[in-house]
């Protein structure tokens, strides 16, 4: 048999399948790279969603009294029928509040942070390790009495500063730490 028939091409191929890297065709012997793995992505704490709930709740149900008092005064009670319209943004934002909150998620990979949020415009954010000048961990005094703080990551350039917000206090302090610890390697061998 002539090495150049067709029965033979087909044994080369196996041979490399078998070998389990696919070479690339305009360059024999270098294998292309697999797919990443899926990165492992950790989700916010539900406390952040229980916060944000009870602050839609409280804020549109005093603008529904307000609305409801205002309407019914001056201008009647057949006015007054439109205060009902906040509840119904409270019922719709409630579950738009749910579906934000479950698209919020950020894994740690080698090199970078991704950070994924959004339910009709998608956004992901990568920020390299070695690109990160500051990691602030911040908490107002609602966050705090929900036992939440955010993490605030700053790099040079500004389209690539992120937040990951409503964390329990331990788990943004651990990410900060890891962050700084990461930044400062990867920085030192730039």
């Amino acid at each position: 048999m002539e090495t150049g028939s067709p029965e033979n091409t087909g044994t080369a191929g196996d041979e490399r399948a078998a070998r389990g890297a696919a070479e690339r065709p305009d360059r024999p012997g270098v294998a292309e790279p697999g797919p990443e793995p899926e990165p492992d992505w950790t989700g916010l704490p539900p406390g952040l969603l229980r916060m944000r709930r009870l602050l839609l709740v409280v804020w549109l149900g005093l603008l529904t009294i307000g609305l409801g008092l205002l309407l019914g005064l001056l201008a009647g009670p057949a006015w007054a029928a439109f205060a009902a319209l906040p509840p119904a943004l409270i019922v719709w934002g409630w579950v738009m509040l749910g579906r934000n909150w479950r698209s919020w998620r950020y894994a740690e990979r080698a090199d970078d942070l991704l950070i994924s949020r959004g339910v009709l415009w998608r956004a992901e954010t990568v920020v390299p390790y070695g690109r990160m000048q500051l990691v602030e961990v911040t908490s107002g005094p609602v966050e705090r009495h929900f036992g939440l703080a955010s993490v605030q990551l700053h790099t040079a350039a500004a389209a690539t500063d992120a937040t990951i917000p409503g964390l329990d206090p331990a788990e943004a302090e651990r990410l900060r730490d890891r962050l700084t610890e990461l930044g400062e390697a990867r920085s030192a061998g730039l």
